[in-house]
């Protein structure tokens, strides 16, 4: 590892690499410019705050872990306090050092620099064995639903690799039966919508604000107005509409020829009754936020997520939120479900009281 270096992402550094304009050029960056503009204004984080640790080897990345920090809610003495936390969003080790002490010895690092104070909300399948050997304990349990409306011939062939060679023909009939499914649903969706409007914000307005608040008094994470317009902003993703012009590609999401937010408050009678931010991301539709506040308007808001994604040509949807899966199931057609079980966990040094509280969809949700 004497060729090895190791950098600190704080804050300060991120700034730093914002003014001079030299970092995204010419090689593969740990964020795209517009994650770090996006990282820097988050009120959450001080300026030598740690947000990742990046391992470079004659200048090109062979390891990364990205963190985000965030606020948690506890209750200390009667009074109720936030304690600073650590995302840990991404683990990254180059091909070449997998395996190798050099994941481990970054792992460790970022570990140190948050103080232990790290939850790990997802973690690949094939790093259990490296968390059970630490002192990480699971916290919270939930399955991630992919519903396609669409047989997707690249995550077929991704999947089965023997397809490979019929993806062409996998493709023309994909076309096919994906439109067919489209025009069907999207017949059904706009006699279900009809009486309803959509108002697409760029950031929250004080009706919008007034509606969530109470809905995320209760969540793991402290929602403020300002934290949500940051969660939710479009300025972490760029489109490139002539990608392969793009000087760099970075490991973090945020730059691809077909990526964008949408957030939108859907409207009955001129009355809010839902909100939803959701990503897309090539075929990809994931949602971030999905907020009902009487119950029997959850159809109609349900009805109107996916009324979104036909219009923009999604092929599958990704959510954590059980009920929303299963009602997206019933009231549309589809080709499949995906169902996993994923585990949320934290150091043991994280001393917070996790008995009665449910992470959520929207908690620790940097995509």
């Amino acid at each position: 590892m004497n060729d090895i270096k190791i950098i600190h992402l704080t804050k300060k550094v991120l700034r730093d690499y914002l003014d001079n304009d030299v970092y995204w050029y010419n090689q593969t960056t740990a964020f795209p410019k517009s994650k770090v503009c996006w990282l820097v204004n988050n009120d959450r984080m001080a300026e030598d705050d740690y947000c990742g640790v990046v391992a470079e080897e004659n200048n090109k990345i062979v390891g990364f872990i990205y963190m985000v920090p965030d606020l948690v809610k506890v209750q200390n003495n009667e009074e109720e306090e936030s304690k600073k936390i650590y995302w840990m969003v991404n683990w990254w080790i180059h091909n070449k050092y997998n395996g190798n002490v050099l994941s481990t010895y970054i792992y460790n690092e970022a570990l140190s620099l948050a103080k232990n104070q790290v939850i790990v909300k997802f973690f690949a399948a094939n790093t259990a064995p490296f968390y059970k050997k630490r002192p990480f304990k699971t916290i919270a349990s939930y399955y991630r639903y992919t519903i396609f409306f669409s047989a997707d011939p690249s995550v077929l062939v991704n999947k089965f690799s023997f397809l490979k060679p019929f993806k062409p023909i996998l493709n023309i009939a994909d076309q096919f039966v994906s439109k067919s499914l489209q025009v069907y649903n999207l017949h059904k969706l706009k006699t279900r919508t009809q009486h309803l409007n959509y108002e697409y914000l760029n950031e929250l307005d004080k009706q919008t604000w007034h509606f969530i608040e109470p809905l995320c008094e209760n969540d793991f994470i402290s929602k403020t107005k300002v934290y949500v317009n940051w969660q939710i902003s479009r300025q972490q993703y760029t489109q490139t509409p002539v990608g392969p012009k793009n000087p760099y590609t970075s490991l973090e999401t945020g730059v691809a020829s077909n990526i964008a937010i949408h957030n939108l408050k859907i409207l009955k009678n001129n009355v809010i009754i839902g909100f939803v931010s959701f990503l897309i991301y090539y075929n990809e539709c994931n949602v971030k936020y999905f907020l009902v506040e009487d119950d029997s308007n959850f159809d109609l808001c349900v009805d109107a997520l996916i009324e979104n994604m036909m219009i923009l040509k999604r092929k599958y949807i990704c959510t954590d939120d059980t009920r929303l899966a299963e009602n997206i199931r019933k009231r549309n057609t589809t080709i499949f479900t995906h169902r996993a079980l994923r585990k949320t966990l934290a150091h043991n040094d994280v001393n917070i009281n996790f008995e009665n509280r449910t992470i959520l969809q929207r908690d620790g949700h940097f995509y």
